[in-house]
């Protein structure tokens, strides 16, 4: 994966909170949320109850607004061109978000649709979200009410070393991609139809695959995404990195999970896909481009 080092990064839509304490606060008026998403799967299928239900033990209720903005050396706020990825890596992260949102923000209005912008928030432990409170068990998710993609870095190791998964920036990019699917579809209005949570035609895998299809449109387009001088964030990507966003969609889905964690699977308790589902329904985006190809929910078989 080539970053353009000439690229300018626009860290308005990057939250950094690591550091910020983001535990206690109160839930928000109106109650909770669902968050959407994931990308580790059915693994945090147990977190996702707790946090339907109140929140995860030992972590405080919802709120809006992280308590302070993290100022360690380092963080994303430094992030200004592509070429500060030599004295930080983590801003390819805003890399990241600046392709995929730059990206969305001028194909929805080509096709009618307003697009509202989503900020990222990258957090460590815990953080409070419109959602509920959630902790990096949670794996990276979206949080319909307050429109956020929350991502612990930390989860990036967990996916390599747990989940057996290659790895690599490309692998990062397609679970930021996959995020920002589920907000495409907050606007669209698709995640108000998820109404059964599990089972292997249910409506959150349905959900679950048309994000990952919409990660593989972004992928076709990756390398055309420019900043506002015109210029690209991202100059290419091989075969290897293409691999390497598959191979990790494959190492989310529910069947590759559910056999590592309790050694067998049950396709009743699915909630995001099979290994081979989570690849193809990528695949067919990044071949097409097209989000006319990602109807999941009117797909005889998924």
């Amino acid at each position: 994966m080539k970053f353009n080092p000439d690229a300018d990064l626009d860290t308005s839509g990057v939250e950094d909170t690591r550091g910020s304490g983001g535990g206690g606060g109160g839930r928000l008026p109106g109650g909770m949320g669902i968050p959407v998403g994931g990308g580790v799967g059915g693994l945090i299928l147990l977190v996702v109850i707790l946090l339907l239900n109140g929140g995860i033990p030992g972590v405080g209720g919802g709120s809006d607004e992280p308590t302070v903005r993290n100022t360690a050396e380092g963080n994303l706020d430094t992030c200004k061109k592509g070429s500060d990825l030599a004295k930080n890596e983590d801003c390819r992260f805003v890399v990241y978000q600046n392709s995929i949102e730059g990206f969305w923000a001028a194909e929805l209005p080509r096709r009618g649709k307003k697009y509202v912008k989503a900020p990222m928030r990258v957090f460590g432990g815990q953080v409070n979200t419109g959602c509920g409170a959630a902790s990096s068990a949670v794996g990276p998710f979206y949080c319909p009410p307050d429109k956020r993609v929350y991502l612990d870095l930390g989860f990036f190791e967990t996916l390599q070393t747990e989940l057996d998964a290659k790895g690599g920036n490309f692998a990062e990019a397609y679970v930021v991609a996959h995020e920002y699917g589920h907000h495409i579809q907050n606007l669209y209005g698709y995640l108000d139809r998820i109404k059964t949570r599990e089972g292997p035609t249910s409506d959150s895998v349905r959900s679950e695959l048309q994000a990952d299809c919409l990660a593989g449109i972004w992928t076709n387009h990756a390398t055309t995404a420019k900043d506002a001088q015109g210029d690209t964030f991202i100059e290419g990507l091989n075969d290897d990195d293409i691999d390497r966003g598959l191979d990790a969609a494959a190492a989310v889905g529910d069947d590759r999970i559910q056999q590592k964690t309790q050694g067998r699977v049950t396709p009743e308790n699915f909630s995001h896909g099979t290994a081979e589902q989570r690849q193809r329904w990528f695949r067919t985006g990044m071949d097409s481009g097209d989000m006319t190809d990602c109807d999941t929910w009117g797909a005889q078989t998924l």
